[in-house]
């Protein structure tokens, strides 16, 4: 694989899935992003991809010379009406393209593709205050920090933080 080629972002397909897998189970039995502990299946993460499209979320992904080396999607921030129009975002790249450009281009296309959208604000939650990658990501990508809960899961024989950021998608806050 090439160091210097650009990822390339394109909207996800079912095809796709089986890499989507590989990275999201690599994270959940060796980091502390996802609080998930046991790495769900192919037809799993079928199922999830299908429901976000069928909600008309966004579902990305990055490829570096042809191979998909992370993933980003849009899903509901929680699922009471009041809620519909903020969005969390989440973004997985693979351990071995990490520092490239991935997790950036994956994050401008998600935030450009949920701009035009109903939805008003994206919130990342993010495993791990120690988490300086992704917390820096988002910070480049105009979120800015709201909260920080302490001690929230326990993984990997830690307990784990969960960060909150935030930013606005359109500017129709009535404050």
């Amino acid at each position: 694989m090439s160091t210097s080629t650009a990822p390339l972002v394109r909207p996800a397909t079912a095809a796709d899935m089986a890499a989507v897998t590989q990275i999201y189970a690599y994270e959940v039995l060796h980091g502390l992003a996802t609080f998930e502990e046991i790495p769900p299946d192919e037809a799993e993460m079928t199922g999830r991809f299908d429901a976000l499209r069928a909600g008309g979320f966004p579902y990305l992904v990055a490829e570096i010379d042809g191979v998909v080396m992370g993933y980003a999607y849009a899903g509901p921030y929680r699922v009471r009406p009041a809620y519909r129009h903020s969005i969390e975002s989440s973004v997985y790249v693979d351990a071995a393209a990490r520092g490239r450009g991935v997790g950036r281009a994956l994050l401008a296309a998600l935030v450009a593709a949920c701009e035009d959208k109903e939805w008003a604000q994206m919130v990342a939650v993010i495993g791990n205050s120690e988490n300086h990658g992704s917390i820096q990501l988002h910070a480049g990508r105009g979120f800015h920090l709201t909260g920080t809960l302490q001690a929230v899961g326990f993984k990997l024989g830690q307990w784990v933080d969960t960060v909150i950021m935030q930013r606005a998608l359109r500017n129709t806050l009535n404050k």
